[in-house]
């Protein structure tokens, strides 16, 4: 590799030593025979890979450089090129910071003297996860591109399948793994038709292909089918609620909050190598945007396993990215700068946020899970009075997802609703102010649901004796909980200062979307939001600080509330999540089609009986699965033309020949 030095420090060469360091953290594991020595040293790797990347990614924003690498190999497909400019700078702030909070979480998640067997190779994964991730960001050739890609999709699946003796597991992996290869199909298609187009795998420039050529459609269809596989857009998103429900938390949190952005990132470089894009390509990606945005959080209202909500939530988020995506291609395609501008600010910036707050509610998931042994929301419950560090971190996380100031999530949703009303006065675009009301009931059901989240794991009381003695998380577990709980309170407080990470990759990109009159204007507007969210803040701790004070002078009682005429109550009768959600959920009831079975009452005294409320996963069970199986049904009948006798294998090549040469006269 042909290297460059610019001065004594480069930021690019250290962000690319700190992403090889990544992918090695875990080798040393597979190596020494002392248990847990190779998970500590792949943790101080990790994290100290981490910090490193994140400065040097943060440099790269603020000094709005781009460098290039040339890979030396002897492959025939052209030069290969590693590219750091500001935009995959930006990519990178979350591929390190989430990779080493993980390092450092999965010491007390997941420690070496209790998995033997599964934790040096869920170490070593994990450090290639997101190794490929951080060298995929760089590649600037299609095939070094692929292989890349085909290790993060490999790497993802043997952490998914770590507990690989269950049978619910070991379902997910399948599903993920074709899905994640059919994405890859997919690329084939887009970087064949690509390299056709250039003539070299080497990525074009920004802006230098026509999106009015023939193959142009074709190409940006591929690309939206392979990277939009990976995102989880809808309806490539059937992998990702098992995937994410059944990984171990701290891979969850990484696939969720960083992987995912992987297939974003394809969609964004993708749509930078075209001028002049039609409409029609904004208006798809805001469709489906808006579409996994509503239905994303409306499968997350019906869940009852606590993993599978906040799954179905991150499809949910990146339906509100996507929206901000096609607006702004949209506003691009339309000449309309303020559009363009608020559409991709938007959009990047609630990329940032949500590989916040999601890692945040997976890490903290997983130490619910190690504190009770389940993932089933609807048997936790008090579990706030043992474990106050976790409620107060987990509900920050809630806060913020919900897009509720003074947060980071509000931030970036406040930026699209500012692109959707500044339409009302430009007649080509004003049907954008109904996405306005369409992301506001996406809020509302983001509220419905972590609340119903929030309140059965955390308030109440325990609804079986496991959850009735919880205990406090460790340091490894609450330390980087609590960093991400602090970020996602400074973002909410200081978004001015976010905006700053935001505006050198749309530059890098989009240049002309970049006006200083457009971004001292909404730079403004964000100013003035971070000292009402200040004020915000102030209240609420004086009014918590008031509230505690009061509640000292007084003397707690404790005695029994009303027990609705039942002498004996059980915790079991208190108000649980699906009865909750149970409205909202039949309201959209035909979407989503829940099992539900309720028992047949007879007699004084009818025998024990439950009720069943289960979410299905509609596209998957109702459409996939029966194509899945009716194929399954054709390979059998297929597979009893297999006798093992060469001649009848014979027979067949003698047929075949016989209709060809009919077919051809």
């Amino acid at each position: 590799m042909n290297l460059s030095l610019q001065g004594i420090y480069d930021p690019a060469l250290v962000a690319l030593i700190a992403a090889v360091a990544l992918g090695c953290s875990g080798i040393p594991g597979l190596i020494l025979q002392k248990t847990g020595i190779g998970q500590i040293i792949a943790a101080v790797t990790s994290i100290l890979a981490g910090l490193a990347g994140v400065t040097a990614a943060l440099q790269m924003l603020f000094s709005n450089t781009t460098t290039t690498y040339q890979l030396q190999w002897n492959l025939p497909f052209g030069s290969c090129e590693l590219v750091i400019d500001p935009f995959s700078a930006f990519f990178l702030l979350p591929v390190f910071l989430v990779s080493a909070a993980a390092s450092l979480f999965a010491v007390g998640y997941w420690p070496a003297a209790e998995h033997r067997t599964t934790e040096r190779g869920l170490t070593f994964f994990s450090g290639l996860l997101a190794s490929s991730m951080a060298i995929l960001l760089t590649a600037r050739n299609g095939v070094f591109f692929i292989m890349v890609w085909e290790v993060m999709a490999l790497s993802a699946y043997f952490l998914l399948v770590t507990e690989h003796e269950r049978e619910e597991v070991r379902r997910a992996g399948i599903v993920y793994l074709i899905a994640t290869h059919i994405g890859t199909a997919a690329l084939f298609v887009f970087f064949s038709l690509l390299a056709a187009e250039t003539g070299s795998f080497t990525l074009p420039a920004a802006g230098s292909l026509s999106a009015l050529s023939p193959s142009a459609a074709i190409m940006a269809l591929a690309a939206f089918i392979g990277f939009g596989a990976k995102a989880g857009i809808m309806p490539f998103h059937v992998w990702l609620p098992s995937a994410h429900a059944n990984a171990p938390s701290h891979v969850s949190a990484v696939m969720s909050g960083v992987m995912l952005k992987m297939g974003l990132y394809g969609i964004f470089r993708t749509l930078t190598f075209f001028h002049d894009p039609p409409l029609l390509w904004g208006a798809i990606l805001t469709v489906c945007g808006i579409t996994s945005a509503l239905l994303g959080i409306t499968f997350a209202v019906a869940q009852r396993d606590m993993k599978r909500l906040l799954a179905c939530s991150s499809i949910e988020n990146i339906g509100i990215i996507t929206t901000g995506l096609g607006v702004s291609m949209l506003g691009l395609s339309s000449h309309n700068t303020t559009l363009m501008y608020l559409g991709m600010t938007g959009a990047l910036l609630h990329i940032l946020n949500h590989s916040l707050f999601k890692p945040l509610l997976f890490l903290g998931s997983g130490v619910i899970i190690h504190a009770t042994g389940t993932r089933e929301m609807n048997l936790m419950g008090g579990l706030g009075k043992g474990m106050p560090r976790v409620a107060a971190f987990f509900f920050i996380g809630t806060v913020a997802i919900c897009g509720i100031p003074p947060l980071n999530g509000f931030v970036s949703e406040f930026l699209l609703y500012l692109g959707f009303f500044r339409q009302i006065k430009e007649v080509s675009l004003v049907s954008l102010v109904l996405l306005a009301p369409l992301l506001a009931l996406v809020g509302g059901l983001a509220v419905v649901a972590f609340t119903k989240l929030y309140s059965s794991v955390f308030l109440g009381t325990p609804r079986i004796p496991s959850t009735a003695h919880p205990h406090e998380a460790g340091m490894t577990m609450l330390v980087p909980m609590a960093v991400f709980a602090m970020l996602c309170l400074l973002i909410g407080v200081v978004p001015q200062q976010a905006l700053r990470l935001v505006s050198p990759a749309i530059e890098a990109i989009y240049p002309e979307m970049i006006s200083t009159d457009v971004s001292a204007e909404f730079g403004a507007i964000l100013w003035r939001l971070s000292q009402a969210s200040l004020l915000l803040l102030s209240a609420v701790v004086v009014a918590a600080l008031l509230w505690k004070w009061r509640m000292g002078k007084n003397l707690v009682s404790i005695t029994s509330t009303w027990g609705c005429g039942y002498q004996r109550r059980t915790s079991r009768m208190q108000y649980n999540g699906s009865s909750f959600s149970e409205l909202a959920v039949s309201v959209f009831n035909g979407i989503m089609r829940q099992r539900v079975e309720r028992p047949d009452l007879d007699g004084l005294f009818p025998v024990r009986s439950r009720c069943i409320d289960a979410p299905t996963e509609t596209l998957l069970e109702r459409l996939i699965a029966p194509l899945f199986n009716g194929a399954g049904i054709l390979f059998v009948f297929l597979h009893r033309l297999q006798h093992g006798l060469m001649q009848v294998y014979m027979l067949y090549i003698f047929a075949t020949l016989f209709i060809l040469m009919l077919w051809a006269n």
